[in-house]
């Protein structure tokens, strides 16, 4: 059997259809990370959509080409994030009953901001597997249209309109780094940056936790993990019609780690100002990471989606700043009289030390009993300032360390 495959002149056709309907969005040069990675780097920020990602584009290129009876009796998703709001939002718009199929555990945010846009959710199975099952076979019984999150020409061609619009935005670009999760995306970009500019070269980024695309590539058989910060591309097994894209257009596909990724998000968040969920960040992390590989060259990054909850996002920013050295937790050993405490905040004051925390042990200690233990955590400017820090305090007599 054929397998049918993706054009150019689809993706074109898929632009037409957008055209007005979703933000052209821009995609500009970041001197700073240019500065930092030795190469040219350029953003295409796709987290700026309405619902903070591309995925609108390919769920909305699928709708409009539906019947009206298609239209009538409405469509089927399966997804536990941006592929569901993507679909919902479109659907409303278009007036189209939309049903999303989601797993137990999506976030309570996700599931209230789909049916916000009125779609009818369905919470079913305690995996995404189990959902995806109970979803086909639901649209299959309500005959409802399947709009698949990747496997899909139609999406595929809605998510390769941005290839067709970072090459005009910024036609010096050489290569891509791009996402895979299930491989729509990037099949998507590489069909249409590939016809334009032959010479152009594309890579895939997927994380060390979910490597299916990479083994697929590379021939190897890593198991895949049970979660990812990065979940957006979470997906154990590509497409059947995304692989042979992928491994006829593709040159490459390079993995991250999750630290990889928490340092992408927090340099986004940093320098450009900008929000990006783990998915939207591995692009910059594989730069990071794999730099040596890209030096001098013009690398065009997407930043696929800004749909990351608050909380995971505030302890990514905690965790960069004690990587970074500008929270750190010091331990004191002090003596055990009235004022000692005291005296240790005022120090760290006119050192420069903000304190953030502090915890003052006597009985959870292993110190004689005239001594006790305080644990300070402050923020600092960086590592060389915690040395200062430290070393001025052990100038002053006390038995002062950094412990994390």
């Amino acid at each position: 059997m054929t397998i049918p495959s993706l054009t150019l002149a689809d993706i074109q056709a898929a632009a037409e259809r957008l055209c007005g309907e979703i933000i052209d969005t821009p995609c500009m040069p970041s001197r700073t990370l240019s500065a930092m990675t030795g190469c040219e780097v350029f953003l295409k920020f796709e987290n700026l959509q309405f619902t903070a990602s591309f995925k609108e584009r390919g769920a909305l290129n699928k709708m409009a080409q539906l019947t009206p009876a298609e239209r009538a009796s409405g469509v089927l998703a399966v997804s536990a994030g941006n592929h569901a709001q993507g679909v919902a939002y479109h659907a409303q718009r278009m007036g189209i009953p939309a049903t999303i199929v989601m797993p137990r555990f999506a976030p309570a945010v996700k599931v209230e901001r789909t049916r916000g846009f009125g779609a009818n959710v369905v919470l079913e199975g305690d995996t995404f597997d189990d959902a995806r099952a109970y979803g086909m076979q639901l649209a299959r019984d309500r005959g409802l249209t399947l709009v698949h999150p990747f496997d899909d020409l139609a999406v595929m061609a809605g998510q390769g309109t941005i290839g067709l619009e970072m090459l005009a935005q910024q036609p010096q670009i050489d290569t891509l780094l791009v996402a895979i999760g299930g491989g729509g995306l990037i099949s998507g970009v590489a069909t249409a940056a590939r016809a334009l500019r032959p010479d152009i070269e594309v890579i895939g980024v997927q994380t060390e936790r979910f490597p299916a695309a990479w083994n697929a590539m590379h021939g190897e058989q890593h198991e895949s993990a049970q979660a990812t910060i990065a979940d957006g591309i979470a997906v154990k097994v590509p497409g059947t019609l995304t692989l042979p894209l992928i491994r006829e257009r593709v040159g490459d596909v390079l993995l991250v780690g999750e630290d990889d990724i928490e340092q992408a998000i927090l340099l986004l968040l940093e320098i450009e100002k900008t929000v990006v969920e783990g998915a939207g960040g591995v692009g910059l992390a594989a730069l990071m990471k794999h730099g040596a590989r890209f030096k001098g060259k013009k690398v065009g990054l997407i930043l696929s989606g800004g749909n990351i909850e608050p909380l995971v996002l505030a302890e990514i920013i905690e965790r960069g700043m004690v990587k970074s050295g500008r929270l750190a937790r010091l331990r004191l050993d002090v003596r055990d009289v009235p004022g000692a405490l005291a005296d240790v905040a005022t120090l760290l004051g006119k050192l420069g030390a903000n304190i953030d925390e502090v915890q003052h042990q006597r009985a959870f200690s292993s110190l004689s009993v005239e001594r006790a233990q305080i644990e300070v955590v402050v923020q600092t400017r960086g590592v060389a300032h915690i040395e200062t820090i430290l070393a001025a305090m052990r100038t002053q007599g006390y038995h002062a360390e950094r412990v994390g």
